[in-house]
């Protein structure tokens, strides 16, 4: 975080700058002789029950005390509306009590405003903490589900002494390097997401061997100052590999295809599945994964995404078009 969004962020510069505001506009519209020293009294008034309403009144608003809010918000407005007004008429001798209107209305409406902007805020910021949170929940359930299905691959070359396995090891230490250290990040470069992309399915080409027949093209414009949510696209080709079927006289084939333009990116999954095969993969055992990176994409890419999945009879496709 850079000094700017520290100091931006800090709750009391922002307080300062809202009573800064105000007084500004008092001096603007406030019709005395010391217009200075008029705004700063009146602002010296209206803090109090500005504060008082945000910590002590508010709050009661969340529980079963809304009356008591009501009427503690009532008095808090009152109290310091007439005092305010008693002690600026016994200091300058040109107040009227027709100001008390004008008076009671600014307090009402400053406090109002502080209200509003407390709530708003706090608003936002328990979003934020809430969006987090569930990136950071999706992300852990990611990152296990993948490790699993690769140990299980690696287990099965280790019974039949395969001479692939070192090859295996060394993609596998690549892709959980990402994985664990380069992806705490909300996003990530996308040359280094396509990298990933490539290890893993160079990872499967070595398992597979010919027994299926795997493509990953990207064209396009150069991703190198482009950035996107990590793992966001492993879910999907994960699961192509997951669910890859054999086909009677055709070989299996898992074909991905990643095209970037100026301020978006389309990204195509498919593979073959068996004919005989009757299951919906999105409300399998491996929906999960689908699930949680449809609800990344609802949180990191409201309104900027299109998703459109498609199963038929020997094939499954996922096509995703998503904007920078």
């Amino acid at each position: 975080m850079s000094r700017l969004d520290t100091w931006v962020d800090n709750k009391l510069v922002q307080n300062i700058l809202v009573w800064l505001f105000l007084m500004i506009i008092f001096l603007m519209v406030i019709q005395a002789e010391n217009r200075l020293l008029a705004s700063s009294a009146i602002i010296a008034f209206i803090i109090p029950p500005v504060y008082i309403s945000n910590l002590k009144i508010l709050p009661l608003f969340f529980t079963n005390k809304r009356v008591l809010g009501v009427v503690l918000f009532s008095l808090n407005i009152t109290f310091f509306t007439f005092l305010g007004v008693a002690l600026l008429s016994s200091f300058f001798e040109s107040f009227q009590w027709r100001m008390l209107l004008n008076i009671f209305g600014a307090v009402l409406l400053v406090i109002l405003f502080g209200t509003a902007l407390k709530l708003a805020r706090d608003s936002f910021y328990r979003r934020q903490e809430e969006k987090e949170a569930e990136l950071k929940l999706l992300k852990a359930q990611l990152n296990p589900h993948f490790l699993f299905n690769t140990l299980n691959n690696l287990y099965g070359l280790s019974v039949i002494k395969s001479e692939k396995l070192p090859d295996l090891m060394l993609k596998l230490s690549d892709l959980l390097r990402y994985s664990l250290y380069e992806t705490k990040e909300t996003f990530v470069p996308l040359e280094k997401e396509i990298k990933y992309l490539e290890n893993y399915i160079s990872l499967e080409k070595i398992r597979l061997e010919d027994k299926a027949d795997i493509q990953l093209n990207i064209k396009g414009y150069d991703p190198s100052d482009k950035i996107i949510a990590p793992m966001l696209f492993i879910v999907f080709v994960e699961n192509a590999f997951k669910h890859l079927g054999v086909l009677e006289g055709v070989k299996s084939k898992v074909s991905v295809n990643i095209e970037i333009e100026k301020d978006s990116l389309n990204f195509n999954c498919l593979n073959t599945i068996d004919s005989i095969r009757t299951t919906n993969i999105e409300k399998g055992k491996s929906g999960i994964g689908l699930q949680n990176a449809k609800k990344r994409l609802d949180l990191m890419y409201i309104d900027k995404y299109k998703l459109q999945v498609k199963q038929e009879k020997d094939f499954y496709q996922v096509a995703l078009n998503l904007n920078f």
